[in-house]
Parts: C-alpha cells; structure tokens; sequence
C-alpha cells in the first residue's frame, strides 16, 4: 500500500503526526483557558497528571466534543475545515457521531479511540470528524438515515466513512476495536484497512457506491406526492396495530430492548377518547405501571433511565435523558385525567420533584443528560454502579430493620440482580408485602417514605455520574411544556414559576443578533436552531398560556410560529424542513414525520397549528396544518406506527374543540377555580381554554381569543361556557353540570 499524502496543513502532536508548533501552542493555550477545575478525560496523562495528547476538539463548549478533546486521534469539528484537508489530500473522511452520556459511544471511545495504534491509522489514512448528535441533530437526521440504509439498523454511537464532497459508503454502529473483541469476526481496526484499500485501490467503486447511496438520500428527503388527509379509521387501523405487539405481561409494545415511547401512549388515550375502546387505555396504564414498578424508573431519586434492557423493565441503560422524562411526565399526567387515578399523578409529580432538584441550572433552564456510567470506590467506571445497592449497604443507611422492610418491597436479595448489586424495583403489590412482613400497609408505607430520603442523602455522598450541562432549546421546551402541563392538570404555583422562569431565559438569551433562536446558548457555541427547537419550545409556551392563562406566552407563540413558517416551511408542498433555508447546506435537506426518542418536529408543529387555530379563531393555522399532514397522508392512512404524534395530529384536526371559557366574577374567584379544575381533571386534548376575568376582561382577552368575546360572568357568579362550531351548550355555574357538559361532548366519527 502506498505511503499516506504528506499534510497539506498543520497538526497538532498526535500518533503519526508531525506536529506544528503554532498549533501546538494553540491548542496549548485553549487548553490552559478551560481553568483549574477542568479534568481531562483520557488514559493518557503525564506524570502531573496533564494530558499527553490534546486534538482541535478542545476549542469546542459541547461536553461531549470535550471528552474526546484528548484521544489521540486528531478529531476536526464538523465543518469546511476537514472535507477541504480530506479533498487536498485524498482522504476518505471517517465521521463518528455520539452524545456524552451514550454508554456505547463511551465503550468505543475506550476500545478505540484511546488505542494508540488505531488512532495512528486513522491520523495516517483519513481524515476524522467527531459531531454532538444533540448540537447538531439536522447532521445526525441525514447520516443516521444513511446508516439505516447501509446497516439495516441505526444507533450510537454512528460510525461513517465518506468521501471529501460528504457522501457516505460505509456506515454501521458501535465496533470492536479487533478482530475476536466481543466475538466480532472483524474488528474496527481492521474494518478501517479494508476500506481504506477500498478507497484507494478501487475508488470507481466507492465513488458509484456512494453516489447511488446520496441519490436515496434525495429521493427520501423529497416531498412526497400530497394525499387527501385520511379519516378517523387511520387511527383504529394505528391502534390495532399497536395492541398486536403489545406484551400483556410486561406492558409496553414488543419485546427487549424496550424503550419508553410516550408519543405512542398519548395516541393511544387520544383513540381510547374517541373509540370508548377500554382496552387502548388498559394498554396505557399497563405499562406506565410497569415502568413505575421496574429499574428503568429511579426508586430513589425519581425520574427514568433511557430504556431496558429486558422485557420486564428491570434492567435499564442508566443514563437519564431530559426529553424522556418531559415525555413521560406528560404521558403520566394525561393517564391521570384519562383514568381519575392519583398513581399516575403521583410518578408525575416525582419525575418533576427530580428535575427540580437535579436537572435545573442556576438561571431555571434545565440540563441535558446524565451518564450511565459512574466510578466506583476502587475508581473504575461501571454502568448504573451509583444506582445500586447491596443488603449490606442497605443496613448501613437505614439500620437492620428498616432495611429488612426495604429490602422485600424493593427486591433485594444478597445475590442482587445485576453485577452483584441490587437495582431497586417494587416487584409486589404493597398489601402483599405487608402482609408477609405482618405490617399494616399504611406502616408499610410509612417506612418506605421514610427510608427514601435516607437513601438520597447516601447516595449522593458517592461519586454522581456525569452531568451534560447544554442547555438545549427542544429539550427545554419538552419540559417547559412538562411543568405547565403539571400546573394546569394538578393547580401546581410552582411548576408554573418554573416553567415561566424557564420560558423567559429562553426567550431572552438563547437567540442570535438577528433575534432568531439557537440551540444552544452562545456560551456554549450558539448553534443554530432546527425545526423542533421552534416546534418544542412554541408547544412549551402554548402549554404555559394554559397554566397561567398569561397571553403574553400566546403573543411569543406567535412570533416564533411566524418565523418557523418563515424559516423551515416548504411553500410549495406543505410540511417542514429539519433546517432552516439559510442555515448550512448538507448532503441533503431532510424532512422527517416519524417519531424517534423525541416527537417529530413536524408532528409538533402541525399540533401547534392546530392550537393556534383553536385559540386564535384564524383559519390559515387550520390550511397550514391540513397541508402538513397531507404530505404525509398515505402513510397515516395504513396507520403508521412510526407516526403516533403525527397521528394525535390528525386526531385534533379531526376532533377541533370544545371551546370552554372560564369567566370569573370578583369575589366569587372560588367558584371559578372550581369549575376551572373539573376542566382540570377533563381529558380534552384537543379542546381551548380561556379564563376571563369579569366583564372587562372578556373585552380583553376577546381581541386575542375570539371564542372569549362576551364571555363574561352571569349575575355576578362565575360562569363557564362550553361551545363548539358556534352551538353553545347552556351557561352554568354548577361545576356539576360543567362536567356533564364535557363528559356528554364526544369526538366526530
């Protein structure tokens, strides 16, 4: 094999390098800037404990970019940079996408990454490029479509080859770093010789190969032809195919690996509502039971891990996503108004007493993630090691007894269930194991809330996993939206000063000159922001509109949605583009409707529409809405399982309303929060609320919300007017009769 291309710019001091001092110092200086408290995170260190090796990745805010800022590899960021090295010298570009508390991502950084003779190679023979997914999600959208294409399969870490115009031929997942690792046939090192020989022996090959791979990228990015938007019997045709892969053991749809997927639980309580179909919210419940009971949800600190391993929930991958737990609060809350069960609400307000006290950064913005992995008393890295306790640890904490009661409800065993430790789970109804342990279930209880803070304290004395402190503006949204959903359904003050203080910090600083949004905050590089970021953080501030009834949260929907249409509308089809038409052109623009572990950007953003429609009374929210679900509506007409949130969609543009407005009149505010909580404890999804206050504020509040227009409170008392179409059911000021009133109400067929 001929020798590698001389460098046609300059390196910093890694395997295989020749290095140049000016970068060097560069690097150097970058280095020395991250301040005292900054720790590299590399095997290789010199004896003052410095890091042997530091790559361009250590000018980079991302957490992620930082943690291989000092593999030996000489990592680019992604950009211009490294495809014109790569064009220059005749390399292929080997791309690795991941995110900071990827278990995986964190074994192949270990295996490969930190080997010095695979980061020779990769330093000799590419050109490699490492990319935050969670910065740069319109570059992982595209690539991780190309891998599905190539691999059959997608995840990550994401593992890429391309060539210098940016078109992949190579693309799979996690790989062992040799031959027989992990009973691989071949392993990473040699895969990257075979397609390096490839790439120079046969270059004809792989240029056709991933010429005809982007030409399936385009085709798939382009906008489908337009089909009528389907009737109510795509959601029956959805919901049946969802209950014939559900596990009614274990809950949830499928087996192992099982992933929380809120977006489909929230479908299937829209169809309960429209069908009466009981067995579409046994489902529900089913499962958020079981994922209440299992390991993936934290017994002890609250909040769930991204998915199990198992079927039975047991056994999770540790790391805590902030867009799963916003999901998931919300999924929880809605079962409780579907159902009238408190349990639900309970898991609920945990999952938010967790991010409250973990997951919020000083300014009341919220984190992004933890890391499964943690260090254990002899300093290694395990996975889920802070999560887990032994019999004996227990005991420590807690003294014999109460851990003795501890130990049964939450199925500890001396030989634990996972690597010699316990992952807590409640395996038994309480009543059954009261009456093992001959307690009263209420002193059950009592215990169990008792030995709960007591194991907090404990385990924060060790060392916590990993923090990704980015504050990302989707994410952020999602659990806007999870806060105000918890201060409209429970009357929670709190949760609505969360979600506002959230709101106003986004809104006031994460945006650029042009006062368009990122997603990141510019002190952690300011990327700019694609279509969920809007689509997210609008459904966040229409959500708080309904916790505080502030309209100044509806006037800043309105102002993102306008850019948003602006920005990533396709004005000739309808639907919307992941990026905006002036951001960075990539391989291809892509457009996506299906749900992943976060909502489809689109499918949010036509429920946006269609609130905005409902709220503002303005019929071109409606048109822009109809024309994004036809771009997708041969799909949603077979049901779609990959599509459940862009089948709530069509469920509220088929099902638009009841209009309920609350007028309250002064001194009589304790009737109207009556009323206002049978609305409350109501599963409307897709109804408008208004809240008037007195006469004058139904003046008022009727320029912005028509349907509110002389809405006000009848003979002093308030009132609450429950409306669709323009037929109007009678005033009342019974909350009884309100609640008949909308329990009476039901969907179109």
């Amino acid at each position: 094999m001929s020798p590698p291309p001389a460098p046609s710019v300059a390196d910093p001091a890694l395997p295989g390098l020749v290095a140049a001092p000016a970068l060097v110092d560069e690097l150097a200086r970058a280095l020395r800037d991250k301040g005292s408290d900054y720790r590299p995170r590399t095997e290789h260190l010199q004896p003052d404990g410095a890091p042997k090796y530091t790559n361009r990745l250590i000018r980079e805010a991302s957490p992620y970019l930082l943690q291989h800022a000092h593999n030996p590899v000489s990592w680019y960021p992604w950009g211009d940079e490294a495809f014109e090295r790569a064009r220059l010298e005749g390399k292929p570009v080997f791309l690795s996408i991941g995110y900071s508390t990827c278990h995986w991502c964190h074994v192949m950084e270990r295996e490969s990454f930190e080997d010095e003779e695979i980061a020779r190679y990769l330093n000799e023979r590419y050109v490699a490029i490492k990319v935050d997914r969670e910065e740069r999600p319109d570059v992982d959208d595209v690539y991780m479509e190309a891998v599905q294409r190539l691999s059959g399969h997608g995840g990550w870490p994401m593992t890429l080859v391309l060539t210098a115009d940016r078109k992949p031929f190579f693309g799979g997942t996690y790989f062992p770093a040799r031959d027989g690792d992990r009973g691989a046939r071949m392993g990473f090192l040699s895969i990257l010789k075979a397609l390096h020989r490839s790439f120079t022996e046969e270059p004809a090959t792989v240029l056709g190969n991933a010429e005809a791979l982007t030409r399936e990228l385009e085709r798939s990015a382009a906008a489908l032809p337009t089909a009528a938007v389907p009737g109510p019997d795509a959601l029956g045709a959805a919901a049946q195919r969802f209950a014939l892969s559900y596990d009614a053991v274990d809950g949830g749809f499928g087996g192992a690996p099982k992933f929380p997927r809120p977006v489909t639980l929230e479908l299937l309580m829209r169809y309960h509502r429209r069908s009466e179909d009981a067995d579409a919210l046994a489902m529900v419940e089913h499962t958020l039971d079981k994922m209440a009971a299992g390991g993936i949800y934290d017994q002890v600190g609250g909040g769930f891990h991204r998915y199990a391993t198992d079927e039975r929930w047991l056994v999770p991958h540790f790391e805590k996503m902030l867009y799963d737990n916003a999901q998931l609060t919300v999924a929880y809350l809605e079962a409780f108004q579907a159902s009238g069960h408190d349990r639900h609400a309970a898991v609920a307000k945990d999952i938010l007493a967790y991010v409250a006290r973990e997951m919020t950064t000083p300014e009341g913005t919220f984190f992004s993630a933890t890391d499964a992995d943690s260090k254990t008393p002899a300093g290694s890295d395990e996975e889920g090691w802070f999560f887990t306790w032994t019999r004996q640890e227990l005991e420590s904490v807690l003294g014999a007894e109460r851990a003795r009661v501890v130990a049964a409800y939450y199925g500890v065993t001396t030989g634990g269930n996972f690597e010699g430790r316990n992952i807590l789970h409640t395996a038994r109804p309480a009543a059954e194991v009261a009456r093992e342990l001959k307690l009263t279930e209420a002193a059950l209880r009592a215990c169990l809330d008792a030995a709960r803070p007591l194991l907090l304290a404990a385990r924060a004395r060790r060392p916590a996993p990993l923090m990704d402190t980015k504050v990302i503006t989707s994410w952020n949204g999602l659990m806007i939206s999870a806060f105000a959903k918890a201060a409209f359904v429970l009357d929670d003050a709190d949760a609505r000063a969360r979600a506002e203080r959230a709101a106003r910090w986004l809104l006031e600083h994460q945006r650029d000159d042009a006062g368009r949004l990122l997603r990141t905050a510019r002190a952690a590089g300011g990327k700019p922001a694609v279509l969920d970021d809007y689509a997210f953080l609008i459904q966040g501030l229409l959500d708080l509109y309904e916790a505080s009834f502030d309209v100044r949260w509806l006037d800043e929907a309105l102002r993102l949605q306008a850019q948003l249409d602006e920005r990533f509308g396709d004005p000739e089809h309808g639907g919307y583009f992941m990026a905006a038409r002036d951001a960075e052109a990539l391989l291809v623009r892509g457009r996506n409707a299906y749900d992943g572990a976060e909502p489809s950007g689109q499918a949010v953003a036509t429920l946006n529409l269609m609130r905005l429609f409902v709220l503002t009374d303005d019929a071109q929210w409606r048109t822009r809405a109809e024309q994004s679900l036809a771009t997708v509506g041969a799909a949603l007409k077979q049901g779609s399982v990959g599509m459940p949130k862009m089948l709530s969609a069509l469920d509220f543009f088929l099902d638009s309303g009841p209009e309920i407005v609350v007028a309250s009149a002064p001194g009589d505010e304790v009737r109207a929060a009556e009323l206002l909580r049978v609305v409350r404890r109501s599963f409307l999804p897709s109804r408008m609320i208004a809240l008037v206050d007195g006469d004058e504020g139904a003046a008022g509040i009727g320029a912005r919300i028509p349907h509110a227009a002389g809405k006000g409170p009848r003979g002093n008392r308030s009132t609450a007017y429950v409306c669709e179409e323009g037929a109007c059911a009678l005033p009342t000021s019974d909350p009884a009769v309100l609640q008949a009133q909308l329990a009476r109400r039901q969907p179109r067929p």
